[in-house]
């Protein structure tokens, strides 16, 4: 995969987080976390992700909000829904993202759609 930043990480659920982490860290991908909108606004602002592996039902601030934020500041950034929501495809549309990650995945599964996401992106 190309060098285009780390994939980010965000979920409220820190079990979720560290999976999806280590799973990604051990295919070779470098991978920030953040455990809300909020803190995934504030990594952004740090490290340009390739990717972003966005839970939609989070405190503080949410998926719809943080998509929002982006916009606001003018951040086009490839985001991927990744939750267990029936919704999911309409909330991807939501809010402008590039594809949807079902919860349950598997290992495998989800480093392949992090590889094909990032592709499909240009990262």
């Amino acid at each position: 995969m190309p060098d285009g930043g780390p994939v980010l990480v965000v979920d409220d659920d820190a079990s979720i987080r560290d999976a999806v982490r280590d799973v990604l860290e051990s295919a070779g991908i470098a991978v920030e976390t953040a455990s809300n909108g909020a803190d995934a606004l504030e990594q952004v602002s740090r490290h340009r992700p390739r990717l972003v592996l966005l839970d939609m039902r989070m405190p503080v601030l949410d998926g719809w909000g943080f998509a929002s934020a982006l916009q606001d500041r003018g951040l086009a950034l490839p985001v991927v829904v990744m939750t267990a929501a029936a919704d999911a495809g309409r909330w991807a549309e939501e809010i402008g993202a590039i594809g949807v990650v079902a919860k349950p995945f598997g290992a495998a599964e989800l480093v392949s759609a992090v590889h094909r996401y990032s592709a499909a992106a240009g990262n």
